[in-house]
């Protein structure tokens, strides 16, 4: 990582934090997310129906510079939602994140099989980093990704299998077995 700290995931707290993740995710622009610019408002319903009740801080040198939050945890597919402030992007924060979360996700849910994220087909930053942590590129969905203006972008998915985390291998897809 190219930061001088390393970084520290800690568990969030929806019962005390619900205020900071709604100041966190409005006081920033998500460019590669559906809703780039999150009110405020509507960031505490979400946390009182528990959908970020699998969420992390990602702390450098005490201050918050991003969040994972994890779902479908009962499947053996579980997904992640990552996102790193302006100001600590271009660091290595996003693949100390999804190392993390992978190593996390493997080592502590037996029943995870596979785990898959997708992204914006121009989010290059986010795609170097599913490669560089051995997950492989699985589908491309053309036009898949709105935006709040209504503009259509391809999206694509990457995983990686329980198979490849353990042994260091990457096995790719037969995409011309037709």
């Amino acid at each position: 990582m190219r930061s001088d700290s390393l970084p520290v995931f800690r568990r969030f707290d929806p019962d005390s934090e619900g205020a900071a993740l709604a100041d966190f995710l409005a006081g920033d622009v998500w460019p590669f997310h559906a809703i780039s610019q999150v009110d405020r408002s509507d960031v505490y319903r979400p946390v009182e129906e528990g959908l970020y009740d699998n969420t992390y801080w990602i702390e450098v040198d005490g201050e918050r510079a991003g969040i994972v939050r994890l779902f479908d945890l009962d499947d053996d597919t579980p997904m992640f939602d990552l996102r790193i402030s302006a100001p600590h992007r271009g660091k290595g924060l996003g693949r100390a994140a999804v190392q993390w979360l992978t190593d996390l996700l493997f080592g502590e849910y037996p029943h995870v099989e596979r785990i898959e994220g997708t992204t914006r087909q121009d989010n290059l930053a986010m795609r170097r980093v599913f490669r560089r942590c051995g997950y492989v590129k699985e589908a491309h969905y053309r036009r898949g990704w709105p935006d709040a203006s209504g503009h259509r972008y391809d999206s694509v998915s990457y995983a990686i299998i329980r198979h490849d985390w353990q042994t260091g291998e990457t096995t790719v897809p037969d995409f011309h077995d037709e």
